[in-house]
């Protein structure tokens, strides 16, 4: 029996931890905060997206980053098998839109307590409030760990699971990058990712709190950046990209706020603009009628024109849209609110039609690492063995979950990252 120690008890610590007692080892899980599953309880807004139940290659196409790396770690423990593994431990699981994967009781907290119970199970020690500083490594192999307090643990294998840098207050402030850097990894730029956008135009605060369901979504390419702005950014100098080039496109559902956008389609879009951000003026738009083509909204706004023909143009749009945006569509449009809709010209009504199949809006920047889901970025995949999980340079050195360079956008596909990641290094111990 070998003695594993396991740094994080977030979902790919608890999971590895789990794996690795099951395989009969002895094992040790080392988590700072006085609680296991501190970022866990708040995703899916609490109530805890577990999987995604695609089939596993719709899974795989959601992987934003490295997804040739997962293929092996994906076998070994799949979307079905996460669910069944739940349903063991007293966890049962529903499937929403989207093939969105949660608990029954819509509670977080019941996922992290079936967690705890199997470890407790597996007498795996857990100890909290314990803040591992270093990796101890001799010769190329794992011997143990030191503590903020200044002790030593050793062991035959570590397995970091320490997460990223989002949501920090949940602990997520990315020692396992520090581990790793510490062992001679190289970690990869370092993103916030799936966050709300937030957009220049200041009419955007009078739409906080309208969500928008079954809308489509693009972002394209505006004018390049000048070096000397790329520059202040601190970034490096990005290559330009043509202006009008499509970035990205999805059909769901969003969210305004005070600042900006939120909701599944943008989340998953931050994802994929952050190679853009310091090389182009990027435009977001937003059809509020995709299901119909501009003829067809010109028919239908002609049909409600006709039924309200006396009525002041800002009165007659109550049935095309949300009450909260009919403000904002009637001040873009610059049609006069008080003019009658049976004055309105042919160009005006056109104007009209072109706005709600494409309202535009100027991305200012995306959101922090506190608002992120996940980190973009992390240890570099080059030096892990994809099969096992472990370092290439450091024997008995393993690595789990997000602290690794892989991520994908929203709808459980994380997570399943963590789950698969943890399980292979579990085995492979």
């Amino acid at each position: 029996m070998s003695k594993v120690i396991v740094i994080g008890g977030g979902a790919a610590g608890m999971m590895a931890a789990i794996t690795a007692a099951k395989n009969k080892h002895e094992v040790i899980l080392f988590e700072k905060n006085d609680k296991l599953g501190k970022k866990l309880y708040i995703t899916g807004k609490g109530r805890c997206n577990i999987t995604n139940a695609s089939d596993m290659e719709t899974v795989a196409e959601n992987v934003v980053t490295n997804r040739r790396f997962l293929y092996s770690a994906f076998s070994n423990l799949t979307n079905t098998d996460v669910i069944e593994f739940f349903h063991e431990l007293g966890c049962k699981t529903k499937v929403e839109r989207g093939n969105r994967v949660f608990p029954v009781s819509d509670h977080s907290s019941d996922v992290i307590s079936a967690l705890a119970r199997e470890l407790n199970r597996l007498h795996v020690s857990v100890r909290f409030g314990m803040e591992v500083k270093s990796v101890i490594e001799e010769g190329g192999e794992f011997k143990g760990v030191t503590l903020a307090n200044g002790s030593k643990v050793m062991a035959d294998r570590v397995i970091i699971a320490t997460g990223g840098l989002s949501y920090p207050s949940t602990g997520s402030t990315g020692d396992g990058y520090r581990f790793a850097k510490g062992l001679g990894h190289k970690v990869t730029e370092l993103n916030p990712s799936l966050v709300a956008i937030h957009l220049k135009e200041d009419y955007v605060k009078s739409l906080q709190g309208l969500s928008l369901k079954n809308i489509e979504v693009k972002v394209t390419a505006g004018k390049p950046l000048q070096e000397e702005k790329a520059e202040e950014e601190g970034k490096k100098k990005k290559k330009k990209i043509k202006e009008g080039k499509e970035l990205y496109s999805n059909f769901g559902e969003m969210l305004f706020t005070h600042f900006g956008v939120s909701g599944p389609v943008i989340l998953s879009a931050s994802s994929l603009l952050i190679p853009y951000m310091h090389s182009n003026e990027l435009i977001l738009h937003l059809d509020l009628k995709p299901a119909l083509s501009k003829e067809q909204l010109d028919a239908r706004i002609l049909r409600d024109f006709e039924e309200f023909k006396n009525k002041q143009f800002k009165n007659a749009l109550d049935q095309l849209l949300p009450q909260k945006l009919i403000g904002v569509i009637i001040a873009v449009s610059k049609i006069s609110p008080e003019k009658k809709v049976n004055e309105i010209t042919r160009e005006e009504r056109a104007n009209l039609v072109s706005l709600i199949k494409d309202m535009q809006f100027s991305i200012l920047r995306l959101g922090g690492y506190n608002e992120a889901v996940i980190t973009k970025g992390g240890v570099s995949i080059k030096d892990v063995n994809p099969s096992t999980m472990e370092s290439k340079l450091v024997k008995g050195v393993f690595f789990a979950g997000e602290v690794l360079d892989l991520d994908a956008l929203t709808g459980g596909y994380n997570l399943q990252i963590a789950w698969s990641t943890a399980y292979t290094a579990g085995i492979s111990v």
